[in-house]
């Protein structure tokens, strides 16, 4: 090594003296000095928001008590609401009885309920909103008393869709033949009414206890 420098002219040496300085710097600069100015500069961010988010958490802690409480406050409401929800089990006994509801103020107000289709549940949350879709006959008067009777029931009952069909014939109008007379300004509506459900917890774990009561007698 010491023949080879030995052997290299003055310039050559610079040269070779030059890049063996770059390369040192270079090294020294990722090395060294890159890590130090990235631990820095995190340890400045981190001594900055670190107060904050103790700040931050100090206040869900002073807020603890107001949290708690509305969350009593809402279990509370929807314990008082439980009256008015969709009784049954399962989702097509929830149905079953929202279509005996809906058919039975339907029968008070003269209304004719031609057909009744169940809709699929929809889950919402910890409970089922279940669904059914009628399509209803009747006056003026009747389909408005009935629409009225669905949302003040008292189960909690929503009409989702209503589509309206007028079988009115104006006077003057005639009559095609073998069609028997409708009764002036008669409708034909479709409506779209569900209800809310909770589903029974306790099913489930009935079935495990009992399955579990059963597996010493299959051994």
């Amino acid at each position: 090594m010491i023949d080879f420098w030995h052997r290299l002219s003055r310039r050559e040496r610079v040269l070779v003296a030059l890049t063996a300085l770059i390369l040192v710097l270079f090294v020294f600069k990722y090395a060294i000095i890159s890590p130090f100015v990235s631990r820095r500069t995190w340890v400045k961010i981190q001594l900055e928001t670190q107060p904050q988010l103790l700040a931050k958490n100090l206040r869900y802690v002073d807020q603890k008590a107001a949290m708690l409480a509305g969350l009593d406050s809402a279990r509370a409401q929807i314990q008082a609401q439980e009256p008015k929800f969709l009784s049954g089990d399962t989702p097509s006994v929830s149905a079953s009885d929202l279509q005996e509801t809906v058919q039975a103020m339907a029968a008070r107000e003269g209304t004719q309920v031609i057909t009744t289709r169940v809709l699929n549940p929809e889950p919402a949350g910890s409970f089922s909103k279940v669904g059914i879709q009628l399509e209803i006959g009747g006056q003026i008067h009747q389909i408005v008393n009935l629409i009225k009777g669905i949302e003040s029931a008292p189960k909690l009952l929503m009409i989702d869709e209503i589509n309206v069909r007028s079988l009115f014939r104006p006077i003057g109008f005639p009559q095609p033949p073998g069609i028997p007379q409708a009764p002036a300004q008669n409708l034909r509506v479709s409506l779209m009414v569900s209800g809310y459900a909770r589903p029974n917890a306790s099913a489930p774990a009935k079935a495990e206890v009992s399955a579990g009561a059963s597996s010493p007698n299959a051994q």
